[in-house]
């Protein structure tokens, strides 16, 4: 018997049975599909997250308070008051730091804002005049407040799209004054609709001068960061070593090991999400497959059913000339064209839907999400599906070539 003839022998056994084939591979096909989106949703929030990191700038570096976190127990070290106004000065001396082009103290978080009775609630962001071009973000009305306006704690903010709208709706909002924490502030600028950025959404900002943040909004006297711009990317990493020395001396540390301080360069964080969310679409890749071996074990049943069912049609095969190999292959292929065909439904499923979710984020959302086929995941998809029928199609099959063909034609 050729294998042409045994691989149509097989297909006709399936199609015999047409809805206990279709319930046979629902596991498979969840599975694949499962494992397709999560990886295509996985591949989608990397390059996004990356492609916002870029847009910032190779050249950009931020010097953070506290001990780099290298587990749960240190996240409090994120909220240290260690960079103060000295810090700044000292990283500000081109004697100590030549190589940096723009540097930028930055203090941020939540406070409600009002405007007659509407109010909403924003992420302030107190930083300098450079926030525009480090972070190239422009207002779409207005002007973005000068050196002098932050020197003297103008009371002046930029407000986001988002704020702009819940505050003001079609009303203009340019000259108009806003009450933050108690304090009037007028809005000198509005910036255009960006959507995430990174970690940050500025659509839901209001942008207000370094100084007047510390002083009138959050009562402090150190920096949440310091960001400074390099003149060039070649010499981002001399710059790095430079503040390191500069702060070390500043807080009297000998010990690198002690430092209050650490530095993120932008290299640096796109390796660290690259990390980060292979790892986690992996995990989540892996907990889906799990349904691939319940899937597995459904058609070894589903399989070890239909070779009783058709024990007489075993023996009568046996008795004109078919051998156990000939048996053996029939089932096997049988198994294997179920989990295989499960799993190009379930490509082809979770292709379909991860597309729908990455046309929902980018449209509905507003994010610069892109759909990414996962060309990888599909193969080890395929791959898998055809191990899981070979690996459990073969005790059915071994079952069903080893049926002695008289006792079979006996069969009721």
């Amino acid at each position: 018997m050729t294998l042409k003839h045994t691989f149509k022998t097989a297909i006709t056994g399936l199609k015999t049975h047409r809805l206990r084939s279709s319930l046979t591979i629902l596991g498979i096909v969840i599975g694949i599909a499962a494992i397709i989106t999560v990886m295509a949703l996985g591949e989608g929030a990397q390059n996004l997250i990356l492609s916002q990191i870029q847009n910032i700038g190779p050249k950009l570096i931020a010097v953070v308070p506290g001990r780099q976190p290298k587990g749960p127990t240190d996240i409090f070290s994120l909220f240290a008051d260690s960079l103060k106004q000295r810090d700044l000065e000292l990283i500000s001396r081109k004697s100590n730091v030549p190589h940096a082009d723009k540097i930028m103290p930055v203090v941020f978080g939540n406070e409600s804002l009002a405007f007659t009775n509407e109010t909403y609630r924003a992420t302030i962001f107190g930083v300098t005049e450079h926030f525009a071009k480090i972070y190239d973000l422009y207002p779409a009305e207005g002007r973005i407040f000068g050196e002098d306006e932050i020197k003297s704690y103008a009371n002046v903010v930029i407000i986001g799209f988002k704020v702009k709208d819940e505050l003001f709706g079609n009303d203009e909002a340019l000259d108009q004054k806003i009450k933050i924490k108690g304090r009037n502030f007028k809005v000198i600028g509005i910036l255009p609709k960006k959507g995430q950025f990174s970690f940050l959404n500025f659509d839901e900002t209001a942008i207000i001068p370094y100084l007047t943040a510390q002083q009138y909004i959050f009562g402090i006297k150190y920096f949440h960061r310091i960001a400074v711009e390099a003149d060039t990317e070649a010499n981002v990493a001399e710059t790095v070593e430079d503040i390191k020395t500069t702060l070390r001396n500043s807080h009297n540390i000998t010990d690198p090991e002690k430092d209050d301080f650490f530095i993120e360069t932008q290299v640096e964080a796109m390796e660290t999400v690259s990390s980060v969310t292979d790892i986690l679409t992996m995990f989540l890749a892996a907990v889906a497959a799990i349904s691939l071996l319940v899937g597995g074990v459904g058609i070894m049943n589903i399989m070890l059913v239909s070779v009783t069912e058709r024990t007489r049609e075993i023996g009568l095969r046996k008795a004109i000339g078919a051998t156990e190999k000939n048996i053996l292959l029939q089932f096997l292929l049988e198994a294997m064209i179920l989990t295989v065909t499960g799993g190009v439904i379930g490509i082809i499923l979770g292709t379909s839907f991860s597309f729908l979710v990455s046309f929902i984020l980018s449209k509905v959302l507003a994010l610069n999400w892109a759909f990414v086929f996962p060309i990888e995941g599909a193969f080890f998809g395929l791959v898998v599906a055809a191990g899981v029928g070979l690996i459990f199609g073969l005790y059915p099959a071994r079952q069903a070539s080893r049926k002695n063909p008289i006792d079979a034609l006996r069969y009721e």
